[in-house]
């Protein structure tokens, strides 16, 4: 097995559900499919069911991210990108889409709605101290890179 592999149990929820795979070998986003058929009118918002639950490796997460195809074309994205799902979650994985865009958007059952992506985590603990190391940066601020030519 390869050193970085990691086994992600899963649990199917719904005789409906698909393991996520991956699109392309390689792609680093596993697709995530729906359970059901629905509709998400402009401007609302939609709990989408996968009717898979998981169990992450010790000292990894879940990421949540939108499909960026339905992003360009339809205005559909995850609205709280990326949704973490922390190693110690095992219920159903539940995709929050958006519909940014004009139109009504189509959820067929089986449907590839988001990519989950799972990457190690750093687990870190808080010094309080009374100045930081200085920075290229420093105190430039917010946004601004983006004054830089």
């Amino acid at each position: 097995m390869d050193r970085n592999m990691y086994k992600v149990k899963i649990k199917k929820l719904s005789e409906d559900a698909s393991i996520p795979a991956a699109y392309y070998e390689g792609d680093a986003g596993l697709d995530i499919s729906s359970i059901e058929s629905l509709v998400i009118h402009p401007g609302k918002r939609a709990l989408v069911h996968t009717g898979i639950a998981i169990e992450l490796p010790k000292g990894t997460e879940g990421q949540i991210r939108p499909r960026s195809g339905y992003a360009l074309k339809n205005g559909v994205t995850v609205l709280n990108t990326p949704g973490t799902i922390d190693e110690g979650y095992r219920n159903e994985l539940g995709v929050i889409l958006i519909n940014l865009g004009d139109d009504d958007f189509f959820i067929e059952k089986g449907m590839r709605i988001a990519q989950l992506v799972i990457k190690p985590i750093v687990q870190v603990s808080f010094q309080l101290v009374d100045e930081l190391d200085q920075s290229e940066r420093d105190t430039a601020g917010f946004g601004s890179s983006s004054s830089h030519k």
